[in-house]
């Protein structure tokens, strides 16, 4: 299994310009197509402006690169949103850092909630480095949660380690579905572990998923996004907000 067609969101920020050469480095690896969608936001004069610096960018990073792109102009909203029904996997920003203010937050709410595509959120001043040798899954046993998982099992295929995050009010409480979910994962070739945290009142899942020694050694987060209001002004709310907003780590959610 392989992601082949890739959407990355582009603003004229230095973060786009690393989150670009991650996305290109990902399609080359998968083989995959790689769609990159102008999404700044501005008026007028910083409008054209932004597009410029958005569209030079595109064209230093990619080429060379062997990989197969197709560029989305800001002024073509409407095609940026067509796509994402139409991929495998979106690479985005967080609800933090300079592309927060610098992209239009209405595509990214649309994207995640509405397109059924699996978002890649990076870090905000991402400045590269390995995605997906050291996974953790946080497990809640739910719906959005396996559909994570299984949205990130080319990254699952090939990572070399795997662990199964549960936070509950008793050990056994998700002990059982997660069993499952590593016999599920082991018939994919993908070797997983159990991390229990029994949930005490002292850390919330957020504080116990990052203080837990298999996150301290991941390179990502894969995780169920839950909720139905918007991303940008409040999404999710809770675990799947504070998630994305956290400095760290790239988070794959999908909804």
């Amino acid at each position: 299994m392989a992601y082949k067609d890739l959407l990355v969101y582009l603003d004229p920020t230095a973060e786009s310009v690393e989150r670009l050469k991650f996305a290109v480095s990902l399609a080359r690896d998968q083989g995959a197509r790689l769609i990159a969608v102008d999404a700044s936001a501005g008026v007028g004069a910083e409008e054209a402006d932004n597009a410029i610096v958005v569209r030079n960018a595109f064209d230093g990073v990619v080429a060379g690169s062997g990989v197969k792109t197709l560029f989305v102009p800001s002024d073509k909203p409407g095609q940026g949103d067509a796509f994402t029904h139409c991929v495998d996997l979106i690479v985005a920003p967080a609800p933090a850092g300079a592309s927060r203010e610098a992209i239009r937050r209405a595509a990214l709410d649309r994207a995640l909630v509405e397109s059924g595509a699996p978002m890649l959120i990076l870090p905000p001043d991402w400045t590269g480095g390995t995605v997906g040798a050291n996974i953790v899954i946080a497990w809640n046993g739910g719906r959005e949660a396996l559909r994570a998982v299984h949205d990130a099992m080319p990254f699952l295929a090939k990572a070399k380690k795997v662990a199964v995050f549960c936070f509950s009010s008793r050990p056994s409480d998700l002990r059982a579905s997660a069993a499952l979910l590593v016999d599920h994962l082991a018939t994919h070739g993908v070797a997983a572990s159990i991390s229990d945290w029994t949930n005490t009142g002292d850390l919330s899942a957020i504080e116990a998923l990052f203080a837990s020694l298999d996150t301290q050694d991941a390179d990502l987060i894969v995780a169920g996004a839950f909720g139905h209001s918007r991303l940008y002004e409040g999404l999710f709310g809770g675990v799947s907000l504070d998630l994305m907003r956290q400095q760290s780590l790239p988070v794959l959610m999908s909804h």
